[in-house]
């Protein structure tokens, strides 16, 4: 008995599938094209001061009388966040293997994580500052401090999560601990990894932008965004804003790619394609 569908009724829904993922890729624009009407639609209507909110147009329109100051700052920041975000993914790799492999490390590891994470990082950058000295340093430093945290967690708990078949299996062909480390550990903790670096894309470009605002130096977004702050001008002000809007929005999307290419075999990214 043939139970598969007659060729009209694949073709029919062949073609629904087609349409429904073009309505899905249309979906974000739709959504960024709304909050920026609301956005444009609220500042004509209270009139704001532009100080306080600038108007999406005017935003654009500033930009492009000097498009060259805001590109250039914007790769400085972008930089500066990339590196320590990269640096926190390093060192969080490490420090989430000790912890998964040892319980008294892990609770002793936990709360020094925890206070790092807690402590707003805004109150002691003049004194990274003052120790790391002008210049990128001190941005590298608190970039990936604040970003160390969510890493540590999230590799730790992936890399403990590994399925105990697998371990076994491993263990049953006596494996190195850098083999299953590498071939076990590693990719069963890359979902949280990518949850924990959309999470941390956010704390990486922040901490960049306020670190270039306080680090004797002229470069970045956060420079400009710190003189045209000094000097009550609004149209630069949120054009900094934009422009890291822009960068984080980016940057997730280059996330998302990733993770749809890395995690092919994951049941998570079979269960997104399916649907």
């Amino acid at each position: 008995m043939n139970l598969r569908p007659a060729p009209a009724v694949r073709r029919v829904r062949s073609g629904r599938g087609r349409a429904t993922r073009r309505w899905h890729a249309v979906a974000p624009v739709v959504g960024i094209a709304v909050f920026l009407g609301v956005w444009e639609g609220f500042v004509r209507w209270r009139d704001v001061r532009p100080f306080v909110l600038t108007a999406p147009s005017d935003i654009v329109g500033y930009l492009g009388r000097a498009p060259g100051d805001f590109a250039s700052a914007s790769l400085v920041t972008a930089r500066h966040a990339l590196v320590g975000f990269a640096i926190a993914l390093v060192i969080a790799l490490a420090i989430g293997a000790v912890m998964s492999a040892s319980r008294f490390v892990e609770r002793a590891v936990q709360p020094v994580l925890v206070l790092v994470q807690v402590a707003p990082f805004v109150a002691y950058i003049s004194s990274v500052v003052l120790w790391l000295g002008a210049g990128d340093p001190p941005v590298h430093f608190t970039t990936a401090l604040v970003c160390l945290p969510p890493f540590a967690f999230a590799a730790a708990a992936g890399m403990r999560g590994a399925d105990p078949a697998s371990r076994e299996l491993f263990a049953s062909v006596d494996a190195s601990r850098v083999e299953v480390l590498w071939r076990l550990r590693l990719p069963s903790a890359m979902p949280s990894l990518f949850t924990a670096a959309r999470y941390d894309t956010g704390l990486a470009l922040i901490a960049a932008y306020l670190v270039e605002g306080s680090n004797f130096a002229d470069d970045g977004l956060g420079a400009i965004g710190r003189r045209s702050a000094a000097q009550n001008l609004g149209d630069a002000l949120w054009a900094t804003v934009f422009c890291m809007v822009v960068l984080g929005t980016l940057a997730l999307a280059l996330i998302g790619l990733l993770e749809r290419w890395l995690l092919h075999w994951h049941s998570s990214q079979r269960r997104r394609s399916r649907a």
